[in-house]
């Protein structure tokens, strides 16, 4: 029995849906989204967290802090586990509101007839039965039925791989037996002509929600998910290595198997960055927040780190390195002539032609509006990027004639005959075509972009690419289009900081090289598409490294340039605007589209620019590295700070007859340690770290915790000796004194670590300064509270404070030069 959607099909096109329909439609078959997201009730989210490993071996040892009566430990431990449960979900939930906020502003939209009028709606809000409205550029929001279509042709390679765009006409227009021509999908990519489709199966319904159902692919990490996996590979080898060590060592001692055990797992908490997921989660959505102050918006928080990475960047030039204030500027024959016929011809293309009107044919009509009414439009052949080229079939009369527009090349190659400034078409001869060539390359030189535009007398009414020949060549138009104020500051800058950008346009190499020179850019010898296609791929991952300059690309060649420069081992970042760009988005490692770019394209992007303007992306860039070097900073500070006091805390139950520490203090140091850290995300970024791309380095950061983790350990030795030779501490006194200084330092060295250079040169967040003296504070102050008696701490002698200083003094001071010179090593050996 046919549902309430197939009795809509049937209706005719003008009844659209109201409403109300919508609205009972979308409650029956959900959002119109391939993996429709569901609302988990908070308690469910909150719940969700206490599922983590680290949490569960908390909460355990809290049960068995309680049970043995350990009242402080279950306090310290269920505080810890509170705060970083609480922490971890209130900035999430932040950062899903923000990036759902973020994310709407660039929401891929549709023009829906709803209650009887036009409106543009957000695709997910679509249901079976919803007429909408196609356009060159459009995205198909669901699988439906064609309604009616004029010169629509759709790229369908989603779905059968087929790179050629199909026809689409309505039923009526074709047999049944060619039933598939009024079918639309999901996904698919309209390329030239309009259309109205009648939805019938939306989100996971359709035949391309039912492939990502069955394939459920998610997307390949990138190299910063990349390493963050790895490094929690390393850290936990590293815990388990370290609480195997510290319990056979105990049991060795025949120490109590409780307070052993409540021990080795203090130390494994003591040794894991526990907030990496909170403060990953901040930095990120803090640089999105900042990101979109500088009017990108960023679809994909992981995508940010790229931007930082990114040290390739691919773009046209139209609307990025120049105004795209196209105007016209001369139409000419082949000889130079100013040609009213070439000027005529042109603007009858632009004017009947169905795609998407560029912005040659907008200043082309702009600048010559012809007279319509005279003829009649019976077929088109749309633009390709193969041919490069439109053909729109018109009638005057009695006559009909093709009019081709596109690459004027490819047009002086197929035509046989060219129009004469008087008398009638002349046959090519060498000296005539030679003469085309060189007016061609000097419109090229002078900076104007140029198209050809030829016509044919035609019997039959329906043409194909293969009637694109025997043309009469009427001439070429030409277009100027100047360099975009700003643009030459912007690659300046993005070259000083360490990003190539490559030029990849369809003009010739006349007119590409024109506007390097004017905007500075050294581009050498460039490489065409023509060259590009016979090479294979390894020949051009060599060229590309080396070229500035590509011209006369199609798309294909532009995925091709972008994976030849990946293979070569860069993040590559693509700006594309175009239907065309698409396939080079989907590859790039981080793909940039504009607000009004066609929907294929921002579909494809991880991040969309407000502002079409390079400038924009070096500050993004800036900013993708500030991202990257605040969640290094946390990670370097939390390794080798953890790694250092907790190699002392178990090389120490080796030779101490006592735990150096009791497990509810080592919890409350890692506690207060973690707080001192949570403003990291708010910390500024040295110039010297955000001048050059950067990557995550599992070796550096390993390094550097063997480096400097020693170095920490040293001091707690000399501790150690303090406590035990001069002050003759008992247990309480040296826990105590051990508990203040191992604090003392590890806030103290955040100030050293987070900068690569001098920590009095690199000025810190406010936060982070006020944060971490109060933590310090509270450190030393703890002992002398009424809170010392029941966490197994004493107040120490003035003395022991005085040591403190000179040591923590010292500490810094070593820490410093250690890491001075290992970045010094490192760059030298990286």
């Amino acid at each position: 029995m046919p549902g309430r959607a197939d009795a809509l099909i049937a209706a005719p096109p003008e009844a659209g849906l109201t409403s109300a329909e919508a609205h009972r439609l979308a409650r029956r078959h959900g959002p119109n989204e391939l993996r429709p997201r569901r609302e988990r009730h908070w308690i469910a989210d909150l719940a969700r967290r206490f599922r983590s490993p680290l949490v569960l071996i908390l909460l355990a040892a809290s049960l068995v802090s309680a049970f043995s009566g350990e009242a402080a430990s279950f306090a310290i431990i269920t505080a810890m586990v509170v705060l970083s449960v609480a922490i971890d979900f209130v900035q999430e939930h932040r950062a899903g509101r923000a990036a759902e906020a973020l994310t709407r502003r660039v929401q891929v939209h549709a023009s829906v007839l709803r209650d009887g009028r036009i409106v543009s709606l957000a695709v997910n809000r679509l249901v079976p039965g919803d007429v909408v409205r196609l356009a060159a550029g459009s995205v198909v929001p669901g699988d439906g039925r064609l309604i009616e279509a004029a010169g629509l042709h759709v790229n369908e390679a989603l779905l059968t791989g087929e790179p050629f765009p199909v026809e689409k006409r309505p039923a009526a227009a074709h047999a049944r037996a060619d039933a598939a021509k009024d079918d639309l999908f999901m996904g698919t990519a309209v390329v030239s002509g309009t259309g109205t489709m009648r939805i019938t199966r939306t989100g996971a319904q359709t035949e391309f929600g039912k492939i990502a159902r069955a394939l459920q692919a998610e997307p390949p990490p990138t190299s910063f998910e990349r390493g963050l996996r790895t490094f929690g590979m390393l850290i936990m080898r590293l815990t388990a290595f370290m609480v195997l060590f510290v319990l056979l060592v105990n049991a060795a001692l025949h120490r109590p198997l409780l307070d052993s055990f409540l021990f080795a797992i203090a130390l494994a908490v003591g040794l894991t960055p526990e907030l990496l997921p909170m403060v990953v989660s901040v930095t990120l959505t803090r640089g999105a927040l900042r990101l979109a102050a500088e009017h990108v918006i960023v679809k994909r928080l992981a995508a940010i780190e790229g931007l930082g990475s990114m040290d390739v960047l691919c773009t046209d030039k139209t609307g990025t390195l120049t105004e795209a204030r196209i105007r016209l500027e001369r139409a000419v024959d082949v000889a130079g002539q100013d040609s009213a016929g070439a000027l005529e011809m042109a603007s009858l293309n632009a004017a009947f032609q169905a795609g998407i009107r560029t912005p040659l044919d907008e200043a082309l009509l702009a600048g010559h509006d012809p007279e319509r009414a005279p003829w009649k439009k019976l077929a088109e052949v749309p633009f390709d990027y193969e041919r490069r080229r439109v053909s729109v079939l018109l009638q005057r009369d009695a006559r009909r004639v093709l009019v081709v527009k596109g690459a004027p090349e490819e047009l002086i190659r197929l035509s046989t005959r060219y129009a004469a400034a008087e008398g009638p078409a002349r046959e090519w001869d060498e000296a005539a075509r030679a003469g085309a060539e060189r007016q061609l390359e000097a419109l090229g030189e002078a900076g104007l972009r140029v198209l050809g535009v030829a016509h044919r007398d035609l019997e039959h009414d329906q043409p194909t690419a293969r009637d694109e020949r025997g043309l009469v060549l009427d001439g070429f138009v030409a277009f100027a289009d100047p360099p975009k104020a700003g643009a030459a500051q912007a690659l300046a800058a993005l070259a000083q900081s360490g990003v190539a950008v490559k030029i990849l346009t369809g003009d010739g190499v006349p007119v590409a090289q024109h506007l390097c020179a004017s905007l500075g850019v050294p581009a050498g010898v460039a490489l065409t598409g023509a060259q590009i296609e016979r090479m294979d791929d390894l020949a051009l991952a060599a060229k590309a490294e080396s070229t500035v300059l590509f011209c006369r690309v199609n798309p294909a060649q532009k995925n091709r340039i972008v994976a030849a420069l990946r293979a070569r081992g860069h993040v590559v970042g693509f700006l594309g605007d175009g239907i065309n760009d698409a396939p080079a988005l989907h590859s790039a490692d981080v793909s940039l589209s504009v607000d009004n770019a066609v929907d294929v394209a921002k579909e494809a992007a991880d991040l969309i620019l407000l502002k079409r303007d390079l400038g924009v992306v070096h500050r993004g860039v800036l900013e993708g590295r500030r991202t990257f070097v605040n969640i290094r900073k946390y990670v370097l500070m939390g390794t080798s700070s953890n790694f250092g006091n907790m190699f002392s805390m178990a090389g120490a139950s080796v030779f101490l007859p006592f735990l150096p520490l009791l497990p509810t203090q080592i919890l409350l140091n890692n506690l207060l340690y973690d707080i001192s850290e949570i403003p990291i995300p708010l910390d500024a970024a040295d110039a010297s770290e955000t001048a050059r791309p950067q990557k995550w380095d599992t070796a550096l950061i390993r390094n550097f915790m063997w480096v400097l983790g020693p170095v920490s350990s040293l001091f707690d030795f000399l501790t150690f000796y303090v406590l035990l030779a001069v002050l003759h501490a008992d247990e309480t006194l040296f826990r105590t004194g051990w508990f203040v200084e191992s604090l003392a330092t590890q806030v103290l060295v955040i100030f050293v670590i987070r900068t690569r250079g001098s920590p009095f040169a690199s000025r810190p967040a406010t936060a982070l300064v006020a944060v971490s003296l109060a933590v310090l504070a509270l450190a030393v102050a703890l002992p002398f509270t009424p809170a010392a008696a029941p966490l197994g701490f004493v107040a120490p002698p003035p003395v022991f404070f005085g040591v403190l200083v000179v040591l923590v003094v010292s500490y810094l001071a070593l820490a410093e030069v250690v890491k001075r010179a290992f970045y010094a090593r490192f760059r030298r050996h990286p």
